[in-house]
């Protein structure tokens, strides 16, 4: 199976707790005014990777990293890759946390089942569109209504 991405960041330590490894997924339907990642909306963008390949990408920094932060575009416009990608960690890597962000509410993202799935192999969610008019300087997100929710507790 391939998953559509803008782009990966192999370390990171601005998105998520930790170093990171970064998916930014291809797609995203919510096109919030002063998004940091515009060029991640087209849903056509960006180019297509073997789940696997990727996979083993992940695997050569997992002894480096503290989890695999998966962000957007809207993870949750691929949730068939992505819950692929995910299973694949989880049976891999089992020791690497997994962050979503997702521009869904938990409230909305709950109501649909193949969200409820991804959900629940994943540790923390970011969730909510960023809002320009609330922007902030907070950890992991870009404006006041957007929240950490850890999803194991």
């Amino acid at each position: 199976m391939k998953i559509r991405l803008a782009g990966v960041t192999e370390e990171s330590c601005v998105d998520g707790p930790g170093l990171r490894f970064v998916v930014f997924v291809q797609g995203c339907p919510h096109a919030c005014p002063g998004c940091h990642n515009p060029e991640t909306w087209n849903t056509n963008g960006g180019s297509l990777m073997e789940i696997a390949d990727l996979v083993e990408q992940i695997g050569r920094k997992a002894s480096l990293i503290d989890g695999v932060t998966i962000s957007g575009g809207e993870p949750f416009l691929q949730i068939e890759p992505c819950l692929e990608l995910i299973r694949s960690i989880r049976d891999k890597y089992p020791q690497l946390s997994i962050m979503i962000y997702s521009g869904y509410t938990l409230e909305k993202l709950q109501a649909t089942h193949p969200a409820c799935e991804m959900l629940a192999l994943c540790d923390i969610l970011v969730d909510g569109p960023f809002i320009q008019e609330q922007k902030a300087e907070l950890p992991f997100r870009g404006s006041a209504n957007q929240r950490i929710i850890e999803l194991k507790k």
